[in-house]
């Protein structure tokens, strides 16, 4: 059972509590304990108690309650808790705005547990009877609500890779010599996933029932001899095929390649004479096999390079391809520095220090502290005085740590007039800024464009850090011309970041791709809040890759003093 697993049944575990009413202490207790597990670099599943109860927050009831989750499956405490409430109530919890004491309202005052009974009591204007909601806060569940039908059924791609790996894990002892690979959407990297479909290679038909039995699935959705379907906990549909050595690479690309992609594929295949399937390649007049048990066998015989997973859309894969001009693109090892992450001196969990060694294991050669200014105040945000006693904190571990430079930097908030929110003389002192929004998100086009151009102009600005402020399944780009945006960012010589934070993967991987083509630097950042936070580079390179970026594409890729002359400050 992973890390983000047992982070959820906590966090139920609280949210729960919360609709109840419980004790605020036992409710921050589960919170704190989610928290602490979710970015523990451990494999939290292999800790005992007596490790479990020296992390932060982890004490010896919540400790014997995570192994018995870990050994069972279950944690009867949680089901204790879920029986007291319609299953459906927490999926309120999932909607923007709606928390626990909202979620408790709605339940105790109209009775509402489900997605339709609250957008029936929001449409018909009940929602605004209740005290302390009113018509702003219905207005803003009705869009919530709309948002969730724009993307259902999607998840984040972190999210269902880590997913894909419990079902994994679960199964791999039961058929050691089989190969287990996740594909689809998940295995072409696009940033949020439905339904997760595993290939199971070489397995045999014991593998179906084991899969339909874990103990994540709430519901057989089917089970016959060579395929099996569950739904799981969080909405999640997983599927898991058996298939036969001879059609490995036949099956991975059938069920990994877009519809488009495969759609050109098969045409492709028909125009010279061949069937293609999740069999094989076949002559059409002998019906013989002519490719099946490799992908690169396949791509070879239609007279293409392999395509690595993550450009298979139909984007012009298949003539680059046939050209022979597919790029060499980025791979995680390729990066040696982290331009933006966080410290307790704002929203962070961890020291300068900690930071630091932590992203040198993670083998990086330079990382900047970039943490919040002023006007994030809810998070402790830095103004000009606290900037710079910062700075000479990090400077000083600077000093003494080996192996690593770490920049003395900060995620520099831009207002809504475009302005930034600590002065330019403040900023010419650090090594690095990073700008970048996270509020009055509700501009329009104009406003929020004009917003980000006047930041934009400013030479202290290195980077601007997830450009739309998106948050993926949760809240839409604001309104920006992006085309102008990249303009500028080309013109003014400032790099745009590709975010790593599962729910924000920002700027996206067709704008990448755009900002690339008209010459603007592009990052990859982790935004890490905590030690394991740098683990999400991995899923921020996935989006460089989709890009069709190369490593010389993206800035931190540079050894350090190179790095450092292509910043926008130290430019000519």
């Amino acid at each position: 059972m992973d890390n983000l697993a047992i982070a959820r049944v906590l966090g139920e575990i609280a949210d729960l509590l919360e609709i109840k009413a419980e004790n605020p202490f036992r409710i921050r207790a589960y919170r704190n304990a989610a928290d602490a597990v979710a970015h523990a670099p451990e494999r939290i599943e292999t800790l005992d108690v007596s490790a479990l109860r020296k992390l932060p927050g982890i004490g010896k009831d919540i400790a014997a309650k995570i192994r018995e989750l870990v050994e069972t499956g279950r944690m009867q405490h949680h089901q204790e808790l879920l029986a007291e409430f319609p299953a459906s109530l927490l999926d309120l919890l999932r909607l923007q705005g709606v928390g626990p004491k909202t979620a408790a309202l709605l339940y105790q005052s109209l009775h509402i547990s489900t997605i339709e009974e609250l957008e029936e009591a929001a449409r018909s204007g009940r929602l605004r009877t209740l005290r302390g909601m009113g018509a702003k806060k219905e207005e803003l569940i009705l869009k919530a609500l709309e948002e969730r039908r724009q993307h259902g059924g999607r998840h984040l791609l972190a999210r269902a890779r880590d997913l894909a790996a419990v079902l994994i894990a679960h199964l791999q002892p039961l058929a050691p010599g089989a190969e287990f690979v996740p594909v689809g959407s998940l295995r072409r990297g696009a940033e949020t996933c439905g339904d997760l479909d595993i290939l199971a290679i070489g397995g045999e038909r014991a593998l179906i029932r084991a899969f339909t039995a874990n103990p994540l699935a709430e519901r057989v959705l089917g089970e016959g001899d060579t395929k099996g379907s569950v739904l799981l906990r969080g909405g999640y549909q997983a599927d898991l095929r058996l298939v036969p050595r001879e059609s490995r690479g036949a099956a991975l690309q059938y069920f990994t390649g877009s519809k488009a992609h495969n759609i050109a594929l098969r045409d492709r295949a028909i125009g010279r004479g061949y069937k293609l399937n999740e069999y094989g390649l076949f002559d059409l007049a002998t019906g013989q096999s002519v490719a099946g048990e490799s992908e690169e066998g396949i791509y070879e015989a239609l007279g293409l390079a392999w395509i690595p997973p993550e450009l298979r859309e139909n984007r012009g894969e298949i003539e680059a391809a046939e050209a022979g001009t597919l790029p060499r693109l980025i791979a995680r090892a390729d990066l040696r520095g982290d331009l933006h992450c966080h410290t307790t001196a704002t929203d962070g969990r961890d020291t300068i220090e900690a930071m630091a060694a932590a992203a040198r294991a993670a083998g990086l050669s330079y990382l900047a502290i970039a943490d919040h200014s002023q006007s994030l105040t809810m998070v402790g945000g830095l103004d000009e005085a606290a900037a710079l006693d910062h700075a000479a904190r990090v400077r000083a571990v600077n000093a003494r740590m080996e192996g690593i430079e770490v920049l003395a930097a900060i995620e520099c908030d831009i207002r809504p007039d475009g302005s930034l929110d600590l002065a330019a003389e403040c900023l010419a002192q650090l090594d690095l800024v990073v700008a970048s929004v996270h509020s009055a998100l509700d501009m329009d086009r104009e406003q929020m464009t004009s917003r980000v151009l006047r930041a934009l102009a400013s030479p202290s600005v290195d980077v601007l850090a997830h450009p739309t402020s998106r948050l993926l399944l949760r809240r839409a780009p604001s309104a920006l011309d992006l085309d102008a945006v990249i303009d500028a960012a080309a013109r003014e010589g400032v790099a745009l970041e590709i975010n790593s934070l599962a729910d924000r993967l920002d700027l996206g991987d067709v704008n990448a791709r755009l900002a690339h083509s008209r010459g603007v630097a592009l990052v990859i950042d982790s935004d890490a809040h905590g030690q394991a936070g740098f683990e999400a580079l991995a899923d921020g390179v996935t989006v460089a890759r989709r890009a069709w970026l190369e490593a010389g594409d993206v800035l931190n890729t540079l050894p350090f003093d190179e790095f450092r002359r292509r910043l926008r400050r130290h430019r000519s």
